[in-house]
This record gives structure tokens, C-alpha cells and sequence, in this order.
């Protein structure tokens, strides 16, 4: 689903966002003057191969680690350079999803205590904790006996419902969900989604949503931002994006998707090697060395964010007819 939200001040603002980890010579590059916004209600994809800076960018924006440049703005506020200390009230209006159901919940605490640590942490539903506890239970598709178990007991689908009720516990105004199906059985990621979907129309909330597949965003999203070694190669309404993309990276991310068309372009099926290190990325446009499209002049230029309309965006020195052209 796409619709406009310029009119709509953002959730959440990034601008020039920049992380790097160590120290030259030694010094990974993971995101790269990144940008853009999240409206309230809306959900935003972040899409791209492993190593594309995405989940990076989801704890950027929850100030889960510090950025080395750009803002960060939630709400209007400017929480770059906040303080730990001064954290606290951020922390209970955005809340992260992890990937791992496996992995995110405390094994020695039953479904009540992982709750109940949420709502302490804030100090929410003291006089009523075992009747909020099973209202999130129940929020989620969970029966409220569960409040007993422990997380053993559970499937990867119950666990990740539970994950998700956690972060629902301290009502948040946005949610980043890093990849909350990727570890699940098919058939349960399409339970998981219509979760989300369900939660995000019944609660209004804004969500950040990392993935490496754009089916997936594609079910989700009303915007996407593709991701390649820590840059932005193209932004715009999903449904758009999907349709009409114009850089060659979105398009072999396209090719590589179950439902895609064996008619599709040939260059978007020409997409090979690894992505590059980020110790060391390539000079002027990061995804030349696997670009069917680089000429000598993306060695030196980095390509500037191009207008498609519509608030369709991409980073690419050539035009979409000389991308028809070639494939």
C-alpha cells in the first residue's frame, strides 16, 4: 500500500546519517550519509543484501549506538547527541523486534517475567500488571495461560509473538522490526506479517521494517529505502519502486525474488560476486564492481540522489533509457 505523507510531519527524521566502527586504516564504513523519514502510521522499509548497513540503521535510529555524523530526530526532537541518561523517554516510544525469537528471550524468565521486566523498566501497570500482561498476551493472538510458561515451551512463531508483545508493552509511537521473520518457516512469516499489519492498523503505529527480501517489504511497506554497503541507491513508494525501478541494484533484487518474471531484463539477472568490504569500499559509486551498467565515470563521482517524481528517488549516473538499452 502507498499513499502520500509529505503533508504529515515525520516520526522520525534521518539526515546525513553516518556510522563508522574503528579507526583508519582499520575503519568499517557501514552507513554512508543515509536520509529519510517516517511518517506517523506509516511503515518504512529498509531492504538490501547482508552487509548493507540496514540493521545498523534500525539501532542508529533507537540510539542503541551512537552515530558518527548526521541527525537524528524523533518526533522533532534531536536525539543525536543525547545522553544516556536523558534516553529513557525515547526508549519507551520506540521499541526494536529482533530477528532471533530463539535468542531474544530471557530462558529463565517465564512469559510473565519478560513482560513484567518491560512495564518496570517504565514503571507502567503496577496496580494492574497480570491483567495488562494479558491484554498484550491477547494483543498478539496468545491465550493468557501463557503468562505461566517459560520459553522453551513455544514455538519460533509463539516466541516472536511474545517478542512482539514485549515491545508492545510500554505503547510505543514506532516500531523497528529487524527482521522478524527471517528466522520463521514460511507459513508462519505470513502469520507474523499479518500480525504487524493487523497491530499497525488497530494501534496506528509507525514501523521500520528491515528485511532482505522485497516480497516481504512489498506485503508490509508503503515506502522503501534499498540499501547497498551502507548508501542509499533507491527510495520511493513501494508499489512503485516494485513496478518501475530505476536503479540496476533494485532491479537485480527483483530478479532474485521467487515470483520474479523469466521475461524480466536480462540485466537484472546479471548481478554477480560478493558485496565488497566495507573496510574498503569501492571509490565513486559503491555497487560499480558489480554493476552491469559502470563506466569509467563511476569510478570517480559518487552519484547524487535523482528525482523519478512522485517522491521517487535513486542514486545512478545513467538514465532509465540507456538502462533499457543495455538489457
Amino acid at each position: 500500500m502507498s499513499r502520500s505523507t509529505a503533508s504529515i510531519d515525520p516520526i522520525l527524521a534521518v539526515q546525513g546519517l553516518t556510522k563508522r566502527f574503528g579507526r583508519p586504516p582499520a575503519q568499517v564504513r557501514a552507513v554512508e550519509d543515509v536520509s529519510f523519514t517516517v511518517a506517523p502510521g506509516e511503515v518504512v522499509g529498509l531492504v538490501g543484501e547482508s552487509g548493507s548497513g540496514k540493521s545498523t540503521i534500525g539501532r542508529l535510529a533507537l540510539r542503541l549506538v551512537d552515530p558518527t555524523g548526521g541527525t537524528i530526530r524523533f518526533e522533532g526532537e534531536d536525539v543525536s547527541a543525547l545522553p544516556e541518561r536523558r534516553l529513557k523517554p525515547l526508549r519507551r516510544r520506540a521499541q526494536m523486534i529482533f530477528q532471533d525469537p530463539y535468542a531474544s528471550l530471557n530462558p529463565r524468565l517465564r512469559v510473565s517475567g519478560i513482560l513484567g521486566e518491560a512495564l518496570d523498566a517504565h514503571g507502567l501497570a503496577r496496580g494492574r500488571r497480570r491483567e495488562r500482561m494479558a491484554e498484550l498476551l491477547d494483543l498478539v493472538g496468545l491465550p493468557p495461560e501463557h503468562l505461566d510458561r517459560f520459553p522453551h515451551e513455544f514455538s519460533g512463531g509463539q516466541r516472536q509473538r511474545i517478542g512482539i508483545a514485549r515491545a508492545l508493552a510500554v505503547e510505543p509511537r514506532l516500531i523497528v522490526a529487524d527482521e522478524p521473520v527471517s528466522a520463521l518457516d514460511v507459513s508462519v512469516q505470513a502469520q507474523v506479517l499479518n500480525l504487524l499489519q493487523d497491530l499497525r492498523a488497530r494501534l496506528g503505529l509507525a514501523m521500520l521494517f528491515i528485511s532482505h527480501d522485497l516480497d516481504v517489504v512489498e506485503l508490509l511497506c508503503d515506502r522503501v529505502v534499498v540499501l547497498y554497503l551502507g548508501r542509499v541507491m533507491e527510495i520511493g513508494p513501494t508499489a512503485e519502486v516494485a513496478a518501475r525501478p530505476r536503479h540496476p541494484y533494485t532491479r537485480a533484487l527483483l530478479a532474485a525474488s521467487p515470483k520474479a518474471d523469466p521475461d524480466a531484463p536480462r540485466i537484472a539477472r546479471l548481478l554477480t560476486g560478493d558485496i565488497p568490504s566495507p573496510l574498503a569500499p569501492p571509490s565513486g559509486c559503491v555497487f560499480r564492481t558489480r554493476c552491469p551498467l559502470a563506466g569509467e565515470a563511476c569510478a570517480s563521482a559518487v552519484p547524487p540522489m535523482r528525482e523519478a517524481g512522485d517522491g521517487h528517488r535513486f542514486a545512478c549516473l545513467r538514465d532509465a533509457s540507456e538502462m533499457r538499452e543495455a538489457a
